[in-house]
């Protein structure tokens, strides 16, 4: 190749980042091999590093693909009628870094079919190769949820249908048989109405966990007192509990406070504490504890002395693909979709759901949830007296974030992106005094429903008439009477 040409083609190549051309003459006395500069962008070895490698049994094809690739290039340079090849391998960069790369030789032979000149092209298609095995993982992916909701609808189908041949029975017996004891009709009336109850709440269920997977039930996370929550689940089973002489024991903190969708967090502690209860033995206890998980999480913890899950169960749960339900202690039937949906709810929550469980000995069920951080706003003016505030309030409520803001339009913005639990702002502020700020947050969001103590060293009647007529109470300011404002916080926990 003249000096000419070879710097056209050098210009020509190296106008491509991703690709290299390599050109191989055969008919001069020593063989020319030419790789240009770009080279070195695709592998990390320049044009003199690679023929040195040549032919010294160095390789930067990688391994696997070598043993391939050889057999490949033997079979075309022996077939005359084969001008032309493509395949796709992997190089090791001097890096050490895998690269796919896509190589296509074009070959000129002579009049006795061996080949005198090569031309080839290698382009880097790593970013395709990567593409490609992303989709075919999601495509993998698609397959494996497409078949576990294939099956899950057959179960479903059959769970839903079974249950309506004996209700349909029975009902037949009490509309037909008029030689029925009132015995009788009671038992299957009793029969009927649990078996509607379930499939209801299979049902509802079902339809909960459909809308979370599409997108079509949005969660709307409040701050909620954990403590309240559970015993509202508590409250909605103490019937079942009752009957069979469960006790249940709460152990969560009365300032622990979550972030999540109250409605459904409820959902998912009473599905476990149902559970608890159903394959709880008589005469026993079920707990269930709380408390931080982490500085974001809080966690919940449901324990009983029940009949524990078996081995071969384990691996069913939480799986709607492998939807299953058993029998409680005494009889007690259940929708198999209960802890599927809790995991849906939970992970909705980016929280995790876990359990341990011996059979014979009991079973317990961890889940964990955002936590809503006990935050206490300051806003006063003066720097030095706000970080004195601040310490007291450190001191005095250790479990508490204490923020400050040093005016209105600086509280204004971490109250709507923080919510916390209690703002503490002095009366008289350049720019917007209290009144203000109380007005502003309203208007900001109506919903907003934060307590709200205002500091004020005189106290005149007529500032006091204004807050109070909005519920809000004033304290001392200067000197800061934290001992009341103690007790006052104490209240609105409480």
């Amino acid at each position: 190749m003249s000096l000419d040409i070879q710097n056209i083609f050098n210009r020509l190549a190296n106008d491509f980042d991703d690709e290299f051309f390599w050109y191989l003459d055969q008919t001069i006395g020593n063989p020319y091999f030419f790789y240009p500069d770009n080279v070195l962008k695709v592998t990390g070895y320049t044009e003199e590093e690679l023929l040195a490698m040549s032919g010294k049994g160095k390789e930067i094809i990688f391994d696997d693909d070598l043993i391939v690739l050889k057999k490949y290039v033997e079979e075309f340079n022996g077939d005359a009628n084969r001008n032309r090849w493509n395949v796709e391998f992997r190089i090791k960069r001097k890096d050490d870094q895998i690269v796919w790369v896509s190589a296509t030789t074009i070959v000129e032979r002579n009049n006795s079919g061996d080949i005198a000149r090569y031309f080839g092209r290698i382009l880097d298609i790593s970013r395709f190769k990567s593409r490609e095995e992303s989709l075919q993982n999601d495509m993998n992916e698609l397959g494996r949820v497409n078949s576990s909701k294939d099956n899950f609808i057959a179960m479903l189908s059959h769970d839903l249908r079974a249950p309506f041949t004996s209700i349909l029975g029975f009902s037949e017996i009490l509309l037909n048989d008029t030689d029925l004891t009132e015995r009788e009709k009671t038992e299957y009336l009793v029969y009927i109405n649990n078996s509607s109850q379930n499939q209801l709440q299979l049902i509802n269920d079902l339809l909960d966990w459909s809308r979370l997977q599409t997108g079509r039930l949005k969660i709307e996370p409040q701050r909620t007192s954990l403590q309240n929550l559970v015993f509202n689940s508590v409250s909605s089973l103490t019937g079942d509990a009752i009957r069979k002489n469960i006790d249940i024991k709460v152990y969560v903190p009365d300032n622990l406070y979550i972030e999540a969708d109250e409605r459904l967090i409820t959902q998912t502690v009473t599905n476990l504490l149902g559970n608890a209860i159903k394959f709880s033995p008589e005469k026993t206890s079920v707990t269930i504890t709380a408390n931080i998980y982490n500085e974001k999480l809080s966690e919940i913890i449901i324990k009983d002395e029940g009949v524990g899950i078996s081995d071969a169960n384990k691996e069913k749960l939480f799986k709607e693909g492998k939807i299953f339900s058993t029998e409680g202690t005494k009889g007690e039937k259940g929708t198999g979709l209960g802890l599927a949906l809790a995991k849906e709810i939970i992970e909705k929550h980016s929280g995790d759901i876990w359990f341990y469980s011996v059979p014979g000995e009991g079973s317990e069920f961890h889940f964990t949830v955002p936590s809503s951080a006990n935050t206490i706003l300051l806003v006063k003016n003066s720097k030095e007296r706000r970080e004195e505030y601040i310490k007291l309030l450190r001191d005095r409520f250790p479990l508490y974030q204490i923020i400050g803001a040093e005016n209105g339009y600086s509280a204004l913005g971490i109250i709507l992106s923080q919510m916390p639990f209690l703002i503490i702002t002095e009366h008289e502020m350049p720019l917007m005094n209290g009144v203000q700020l109380v007005q502003s947050i309203k208007r900001k969001d109506k919903s907003l429903d934060i307590p709200v103590f205002v500091l004020d060293k005189e106290q005149s009647d007529d500032i006091k008439m204004i807050y109070n007529s909005k519920g809000i109470e004033i304290l001392s300011d200067e000197p800061f009477d934290i001992d009341t404002l103690e007790e006052k916080l104490q209240a609105i926990i409480h």
